[in-house]
């Protein structure tokens, strides 16, 4: 099976790398990269980026973006618009609130633990400089297999608490029914119920 994605960064590829490890590490990814940041240029690369990954054979197509200050909320809608409706059954829509630094930080317990520092440091409106100063990220070393090391292994039953995540599991829940992967079952787990309205 192939996964084709389109993400703003690495940290964001290092989190897909690291959810295709643990629920489907015989997948493989392929990136279909926009070509430029203005929302008109984005209006049109959503619609590229589906044509050429289906063309390479992507059974999933995955954005990953970011809502900055905007709501996550209103950053989807408009990005499910832009995307053609012959390519709206296998397209995924994930929408950090704020950045992916935030998801990562969820459960502020887990990266305080495996960085050895105090919770309180990830539990900021923006972790972004907690985290890639505990990763040790830098210009040239994004540290992207061990943001998926951590992906994998991380506690996610903890992340549906954070509503934008919530989102994103529910519809990887949803593809994966059709695909063929088996997603844990993080929604009993956190006392979840998908389905409420955006």
């Amino acid at each position: 099976m192939r996964i084709g994605y389109s993400v703003e960064g690495s940290t964001d590829r290092a989190l897909l790398t690291g959810l295709r490890n643990r629920w489907c590490p015989h997948a493989e990814l392929i990136e279909g990269q926009f070509r430029g940041q203005t929302e008109t240029r984005r209006r049109a690369e959503v619609r590229n980026i589906c044509r050429e990954l289906v063309h390479r054979d992507a059974s999933v197509i995955i954005f990953l973006t970011d809502a900055n200050r905007a709501s996550w909320r209103e950053v989807r809608r408009r990005e499910e618009q832009w995307c053609p409706a012959e390519f709206r059954g296998r397209a995924v829509f994930g929408v950090c609130d704020r950045n992916v630094e935030s998801w990562l930080c969820s459960d502020p317990g887990y990266p305080a633990a495996q960085f050895g520092r105090g919770v309180a440091e990830f539990q900021c409106e923006d972790p972004k400089g907690p985290l890639e100063a505990g990763f040790g990220v830098t210009g040239f070393d994004k540290r992207e297999e061990a943001i998926a090391r951590f992906v994998a292994e991380a506690p996610l039953r903890r992340w549906m608490t954070n509503p934008s995540f919530q989102d994103f599991y529910d519809q990887l829940w949803q593809r994966s029914k059709e695909l063929g992967c088996k997603l844990e079952n993080l929604r009993a787990a956190a006392g979840y119920k998908p389905g409420g309205a955006l």
